[in-house]
């Protein structure tokens, strides 16, 4: 796994990430939730599991914002696998009205479905969006990766607002508030992000299972190769084949290929 950017760009969000996810975590121990009760009556099990799925989302976010998204390389740096796929798109006969471009930005040759980001500063493969949560972009490879995370963070979310409901206990008086504040902050945060990570999650599982990308759908009527093909999205091949590609593949694709109704090869 190569990393994407530095840990210096986004080294503040990351910071506030973690820290808010162990800070949440360990403020439900310390009221009397129903994890805190388990805990008392030995029963360990559900809190270590807690713990440890908290520590995986953890893993998963480091894992999805530092890890390479898909930056295509320049020319002089172009691996073997990228000079094949090059060679299997000449022997295509591209169409002339559609042109294999370079990058006005950092000069590279963009295969199909590349954009240039302007935060990263490079091109990226099957660019989706650029991620402030993550601080990387999210393209052709850790876009699975980052799917996997928005659904581990949703259960631990889900798992953590009942646990913060069950130390709720309402009454009317200061004193219960001043006593109660933290975890009542911690349970208005927790519904946020909840309602944000199912937005996000069910949004990319749709668009995955048409095989279209957050840019192209936002941006069909500025994207040439989107305008210029008669079909609504040429690379649906339907929900089970987009699904086994987009989670399975575990290769870069050709997607000139398929663009232009052949057998859509891997590289």
């Amino acid at each position: 796994m190569r990393l994407g950017r530095p840990w210096g760009g986004g080294c503040l969000v990351r910071a506030a990430h973690t820290g808010l996810s162990w800070g949440i975590a360990v403020g439900l121990f310390l009221y009397p939730t129903d994890l805190r009760r388990q805990e008392e009556r030995g029963q360990l099990i559900q809190p270590l599991f807690f713990v440890l799925l908290v520590l995986c989302s953890v893993l998963l976010y480091f894992i999805v914002s530092l890890m390479d998204p898909g930056y295509v390389e320049h020319d002089e740096e172009v691996k073997e696998v990228v000079r094949e796929e090059e060679k299997a798109m000449i022997s295509q006969q591209v169409p002339t009205t559609i042109r294999l471009r370079r990058c006005g930005y950092c000069m590279v040759k963009q295969p199909m479905r590349a954009k240039h980001c302007q935060t990263c500063q490079q091109c990226v493969r099957r660019y989706d969006h650029h991620c402030p949560w993550i601080e990387n972009c999210v393209g052709e490879r850790n876009h699975p990766l980052f799917i996997v995370y928005l659904a581990v963070q949703l259960v631990v979310l889900l798992w953590a607002l009942q646990v913060a409901w069950s130390g709720l206990s309402f009454e009317l008086s200061w004193t219960w508030l001043q006593y109660n504040l933290l975890l009542l902050l911690s349970f208005l945060v927790i519904v946020l992000f909840t309602v944000v990570v199912t937005l996000l999650l069910v949004s990319h599982l749709y668009l995955v299972s048409c095989n279209t990308t957050t840019w192209e759908f936002m941006s069909r009527h500025r994207i040439s190769y989107l305008k210029q093909c008669k079909e609504e999205n040429p690379f649906d091949q339907g929900i089970f084949r987009n699904l086994w590609r987009f989670f399975c593949a575990c290769r870069l694709v050709s997607w000139e290929n398929l663009y232009f109704q052949d057998d859509g090869d891997t590289v």
